[in-house]
């Protein structure tokens, strides 16, 4: 694909040559090791960078995308336009009294750490949950009884015309696995979260089973985008899945998981078509057999090949 030299050198005068890559594969950058390649791939350090793309991109008439690091994500064979902002190098955690604040390109699985190893309880439940911390605002994430809402106290956001603002938790409108952050067209920079003090021994104990839960139960050993689906009200996602026979089920490289049938796997050089495909076919036996319509959690971004 012709590179666009005119908007890299305004992105390597923002950045650095370091942190924008020409034509990226994305498959290198998501846990389902899926995705064509975007035109730019770009990594800020700090937050006036990431104003100053956001504001460039708008002068420029220029798509601009953002990645978080790739967990609950699909993105499609043909890639993605114009920018793609990951924002991994945000990734700073620091602590006062009972207050953690996070850039968002730290993994939240890494402040809930943070949190035990400052004996601050309440974020026990994202001790599994691979995703970045601004992708876990973005879709309210949760697990075993927890989610962001119940901690989140406020978040520093970049606004789609690039200015910078503060927002209390309240106003992202956080309910299951949705928030209003992609309608309001934010991009998260740091969260303030809100713990308790507890003791060491007590949190890890949770954290530890918590872990093996996960590790017992998820096919960890293949690339996923994690759980596929939302819970339908009244029921159980896997468990629909796993009643309509669907375990092993296989398009091309993708695989409903025999470990749990919650989750698509990745067990052969699967395609992103293959992969959606297979999200299709669940989707459409489930409804058929139950009468119950799966919702993705899983987010689907990029062009067809």
């Amino acid at each position: 694909m012709e590179i666009n030299h005119h908007l890299y050198n305004k992105l390597i005068e923002i950045t650095s040559k370091e942190n924008v890559l020409a034509n990226e594969e994305l498959r290198n950058h998501t846990y389902t090791k899926l995705g064509g390649n975007a035109d730019f791939y770009v990594t800020p350090e700090n937050y006036k960078e990431v104003q100053d793309i956001v504001k460039l991109a708008n002068s420029e008439n220029t798509t601009f995308t953002l990645l978080g690091n790739g967990s609950n994500l699909i993105v499609k064979d043909g890639g993605i336009r114009g920018i793609v902002l990951n924002l991994q190098k945000l990734n700073e955690i620091k602590t006062e009294e009972n207050v953690v604040v996070a850039q968002s390109g730290a993994r939240i699985i890494d402040v809930s750490r943070h949190a035990l190893k400052e004996e601050l309880t309440g974020l026990e439940f994202a001790c599994g949950i691979p995703g970045s911390v601004g992708g876990a605002l973005y879709m309210n994430a949760g697990a075993y009884g927890g989610e962001i809402k119940d901690v989140l106290t406020s978040a520093v956001v970049v606004t789609k015309e690039g200015e910078l603002h503060t927002v209390a938790a309240d106003e992202l409108d956080l309910t299951y696995r949705k928030s209003n952050i992609p309608d309001n067209g934010y991009i998260v920079l740091e969260a303030e979260f809100s713990l308790k003090n507890g003791k060491y021994d007590e949190i890890k104990a949770i954290m530890d089973d918590l872990t093996y839960k996960r590790e017992s139960k998820q096919p960890l050993e293949y690339p996923s985008c994690g759980s596929v689906f939302k819970r339908p009200p009244g029921y159980f996602a896997g468990k629909l899945i796993q009643d309509s026979h669907l375990q092993g089920k296989q398009i091309g490289g993708a695989q409903v998981s025999r470990k749990h049938a919650g989750f698509i796997v990745n067990v052969d050089n699967a395609t992103a078509s293959e992969y959606i495909e297979l999200i299709h076919f669940v989707q459409h036996t489930v409804k058929d057999k139950f009468g119950v319509a799966l919702e993705r959690e899983v987010r689907i971004i990029g062009e067809d090949k």
